[in-house]
């Protein structure tokens, strides 16, 4: 099949490059406006976890969302009792309150509570709650753009950071792009090793990231998607494109160079490298794809951009580059380094993979042993919620966060909060519910039962620390676990609570698949059932290395000042996974790369280390560079302001860069080394089956003569 569309390509190169370009444009018009119509907050529990049940409740029965989502800090520099402090916050609760979308909002004044005011006495707030029906973002910016440039008011709350955050995500995405992109530019021009040659990986980049806006946009009119997937597009859809392409080009430099320009080598390019392309693509699509068996929008959005920018990336490649191999032909050949064209038996990596495997039981214990000490951080890691600390700093929510957790005690606007059924005539009951709940650890405070309707209750519970910290969430359990009337318990330490069990009921069946699809990709590819359980093990590995480094920086609170983040003491478990997903999804992706070419001397009739020393060779440089290349394009991750996006970019560089030069370079071989032609082993019923259904390198359909490379066979 790939050789079919190859030659339709080859035979009209411009109107295909016609045909993208067209694509490019309406996609660029089309998609282009995606990020507007994304997600910006939530999407971190299930949809029918008791938390997200508890606001519904609520929200059918007041017609008002279950806690206020916009909060004004005022500041009272003569102290809350001031006459003109008293009428600016009365001013201010009257403007508020009139604004289209917002049901109540509640102060000092309004309920003579004192805790709205800080311990210093220079500052009060209020809380504004909205309509259920309300249009969130519409009514957000309006008050942001009512109080912006107010000196003695800054906006916050949970609507507005999630507002925020949004627009810093936008924001982030230049930055990285203008940081990426010249260094982007000058490594290709290094590792492609020519001008017109490093055109091929700008050009299949800025096709997946356009063409993946556009289905994204498809996709997000049925399923509403988070704004976060657009960094994982941009990012890995740059990385992917390169590393294709580059994977590609080498590839048909090869084949140019044994068999002359025209149309045998680019045949022979997209049957060999182009197939291999195809099931690198697979391979990351299924390893993200299982990211959407979590009931979280978060994980689901990654796990379908993923996929979406893995089957984008690899369709443009064998696209693109062989209606541009044939337009450009020889010109994109080049110059034999100094020394002059070596076989493969005189480079580096050969000599590096035969001293690899004199000792391979020696390197295989020790490489594996130092992975094991990096990963070993990753078992002691503390998942905590997306909080006030993700939000950049300088931005007004998370200035209003920070005061409200020093000056206020902790005071916050997001209680625990209990839902109760029972009848308007059970009020004592209620009421002796709501006084059982004071003297439990943890609680500061328990409200009075507030009436619904006429079968439901809400019980407000304020609890010492974060709303959403370890005594918020040991008090949830303890709510659901005993007895009482009928109940939910919302909050957001509810939702973290409901998060992690979300997780930890998907867990096992995400896994199973991830190594299952993983399996059988490979299986079809090398028809061996040895190499497909090696290759998991390794990426077991190569993720835990990441992860380990992850927990050491990012939970540990290392390098604060330098990346510019908060640390909170843990590691928001929605990125652990994300960040396992893209690592696993990357190193099975140059795993294939370099067991095509193992694989490909093996038929050409080496002995069994002699084709892993040439595959290496073939494939070493190209690993390499690629593995640098998506390491800078996914690294760019770490210059956004928020950290969660900060922790997938840093664990995805370690990865693929611990493959790259660990992994592929000394384990793989010391492994392969050891195991022989046990590497190709299947049971007898599985030869049979990949000899049936199974995928073969190379072209099958060639005469012996240009199998064998002979030139005049090729030129004709």
């Amino acid at each position: 099949m790939l050789t079919a569309l190859s030659d339709r390509i080859a035979a009209r190169p411009k109107r295909a490059l016609i045909g993208v370009l067209l694509f490019a444009l309406v996609a660029g018009v089309v998609g282009g406006l995606v990020a507007g119509l994304l997600r910006e907050s939530g999407g971190f529990t299930a949809e029918d976890a008791g938390s997200a049940v508890a606001v519904e409740r609520i929200e059918a029965a007041t017609g008002r969302q279950a806690s206020p989502g916009i909060v004004l800090l005022v500041a009272t520099p003569n102290g809350a009792d001031d006459p003109a402090a008293r009428a600016r916050v009365a001013a201010l609760e009257r403007e508020l309150a009139a604004q289209p979308g917002i049901a109540s909002v509640v102060s000092r004044a309004s309920t003579r509570d004192e805790r709205f005011v800080a311990s210093d006495g220079r500052s009060t707030y209020l809380a504004a709650t909205l309509d259920a029906e309300a249009d969130e973002a519409a009514v957000t910016t309006a008050v942001l753009e009512r109080y912006e440039g107010a000196r003695d008011v800054e906006v916050g709350g949970q609507l507005v950071a999630g507002e925020q955050i949004g627009g810093s995500v936008g924001a982030d995405l230049a930055r990285a792009e203008m940081l990426a992109f010249p260094i982007l530019l000058l490594l290709s021009l290094l590792f492609f090793r020519g001008g017109r040659a490093a055109l091929i990986p700008l050009a299949v980049a800025l096709v997946t990231v356009l063409g993946t806006f556009l289905a994204l946009r498809g996709v997000n009119s049925v399923f509403g998607l988070s704004v976060f997937a657009l960094n994982l597009v941009i990012g890995l859809g740059i990385g992917l494109a390169i590393d294709y392409a580059l994977f590609i080009v080498t590839r048909f430099r090869e084949e140019q160079a044994e068999h002359g320009p025209g149309a045998t080598a680019i045949r022979r390019t997209m049957a060999t490298a182009g197939r291999t392309v195809a099931f690198s693509s697979a391979t990351v699509a299924v390893a993200l794809a299982t990211l959407t068996v979590f009931p979280l929008n978060f994980l689901q959005s990654m796990g379908l951009a993923g996929a979406v920018v893995a089957g984008v990336a690899a369709l443009a490649t064998l696209v693109i580059a062989p209606a541009l191999f044939a337009i450009w032909g020889t010109k994109l050949a080049v110059k034999p380094r100094r020394g002059g064209d070596r076989p493969a038996e005189a480079g580096r990596w050969y000599r590096l993979s035969h001293a690899v495997m004199r000792r391979p039981g020696t390197v295989a214990v020790a490489t594996g042993l130092v992975m094991i000490v990096v990963a070993l951080p990753s078992l002691r890691a503390e998942f905590t919620p997306v909080d006030a600390t993700v939000i950049p700093e300088g931005e007004s929510s998370r200035i209003v966060a920070d005061t409200l957790q020093t000056q206020y005690a902790g005071q916050d606007t997001t209680p625990v909060t209990v839902v109760l059924d029972a009848p308007q005539s059970d009020a004592a009951g209620v009421a002796a519910y709501a006084r059982s709940i004071e003297g439990r650890d943890g609680v500061r405070d328990v409200r009075p039962p507030l009436p619904l309707d006429d079968a439901t209750w809400q019980v407000d519970v304020s609890v010492s620390g974060a709303p959403e910290g370890a005594a918020a969430r040991a008090l949830v359990e303890d709510l659901r676990a005993g007895a009482g009337p009928d109940r939910l318990v919302g909050g957001a330490a509810a939702e973290f609570v409901d998060q992690q069990a979300a997780i930890g009921s998907r867990l096992p069946l995400a896994v199973g698949l991830l190594a299952l699809l993983t399996f059988a990709i490979l299986w079809l590819m090398t028809g061996s059932v040895i190499l497909p359980l090696k290759a998991l093990l390794m990426n077991v590995l190569t993720v835990g290395s990441s992860l380990g480094v992850l927990v050491l920086v990012f939970q540990d609170g290392r390098f604060e000042g330098l990346l510019g983040y908060t640390s909170n003491g843990g590691i928001e478990p929605t990125d652990f996974l994300v960040a396992a997903a893209l690592v696993f999804a990357l190193s099975t992706d140059y795993g294939v790369f370099l067991l095509g070419r193992i694989k490909e001397a093996r038929t050409e009739g080496r002995s069994e280390r002699e084709a892993v020393a040439v595959g290496l060779e073939r494939t070493g440089a190209v690993v390499t560079a690629a593995a640098i290349l998506l390491a800078v394009a996914i690294g760019a991750f770490v210059t956004s302001s928020i950290s969660f996006i900060q922790q997938i970019g840093v664990a995805t560089a370690v990865g693929v860069l611990i493959d790259a030069f660990v992994v592929r370079a000394l384990l793989v071989p010391a492994l392969m080394g050891l195991l022989g032609s046990w590497n190709w082993w299947s049971p007898a019923p599985l030869r049979r089956l990949h000899e049936r259904f199974g995928v073969v390198e190379g072209i099958r359909d060639e005469p012996v003569a240009l199998r064998a490379g002979a030139r005049t066979s090729a030129a004709t």
